[in-house]
């Protein structure tokens, strides 16, 4: 039984980070587009800086998935 629980614990904290990480995506998927449309093909990092360059225009939801996320 302990075994079980040593390789349950730590899926279950994998899969709740990932869940996280796509709401974070899904919350500011749309002022990505919205705001930073010619920089989605960009890559990750440079469609945050330019979340956060707008970040006054962001909806409320992706200014909290950033704030969450240290950023």
């Amino acid at each position: 039984m302990t075994r079980f629980l040593f390789a349950v614990v730590p899926l279950v904290l994998l899969t709740s980070a990932a869940s996280a990480q796509q709401q974070g995506r899904d919350a500011c998927s749309r002022d990505a587009s919205r705001f930073c449309r010619a920089h989605l093909s960009e890559g990750d990092q440079v469609v945050l800086a330019c979340l956060k360059q707008n970040r006054a225009r962001l909806s409320k939801a992706c200014q909290q998935t950033l704030i969450d996320h240290g950023q």
